[in-house]
């Protein structure tokens, strides 16, 4: 009896990973909500059109590089490569701080040409989806700032588990915020 419970060993999800799942799925809807809503209003007409800045594009390449620095930062990090674990983690960081200033001049691009808020719904859904974007990254920036005052410390350059849990949540969120930018900036360019 014993054998047959052992054999179907259930594998569980940590509590931790869970609850991150379930507020990714609810952001998830969150931005799903917001760019059918913009699909609708957009066919209703009175639509006014522009470009993207250029700017956009040199902040996904930002938050792409901080996803990929990140990714090899965490593989070094369970490799007990701690300099470049810290290296890479702090570049990572960098770069999520550069894909919000280029976020911002971005919008200065759009201000210099007249394109606000108010404008017309057009720029209302863009400003209201990337400003919410940003929020998301600023939080997962705060959640970095975290990891990069722990990574500093000595003690905590022995591997453990719960220290592994820390940086695949923390790594899981900036990852998705990296891809939910991917979809958000193909979406407007394909709504051009």
């Amino acid at each position: 009896m014993n054998n047959v419970m052992a054999s179907r060993k259930v594998r569980k999800i940590h509590p931790k990973k869970f609850a991150l799942w379930a507020g990714l799925v609810s952001i998830v809807m969150m931005f799903t909500a917001l760019t059918s809503a913009y699909i609708v209003r957009r066919a209703g007409g009175a639509w006014y059109e522009f470009d993207l800045p250029d700017m956009f594009i040199w902040s996904t390449i930002a938050i792409i590089l901080s996803s990929t620095a990140l990714h090899i930062s965490y593989k070094s990090y369970v490799g007990e490569q701690h300099k470049k674990f810290k290296r890479l983690l702090f570049l990572g960081c960098f770069l999520g701080l550069a894909f919000i200033v280029f976020q911002y001049l971005g919008w200065q691009d759009l201000l210099a040409q007249d394109i606000t808020i108010n404008r017309n719904p057009s720029s209302s859904f863009l400003y209201l989806i990337t400003g919410l974007h940003v929020l998301h990254v600023v939080g997962g920036i705060g959640a970095l700032g975290i990891v990069v005052i722990y990574a500093r410390r000595k003690k905590h350059q022995v591997v453990t588990e719960s220290r592994k849990l820390r940086l695949e949540l923390v790594f899981t969120y900036w990852h998705f915020v990296d891809i939910l930018w991917i979809y958000l900036f193909i979406f407007f360019l394909v709504q051009q």
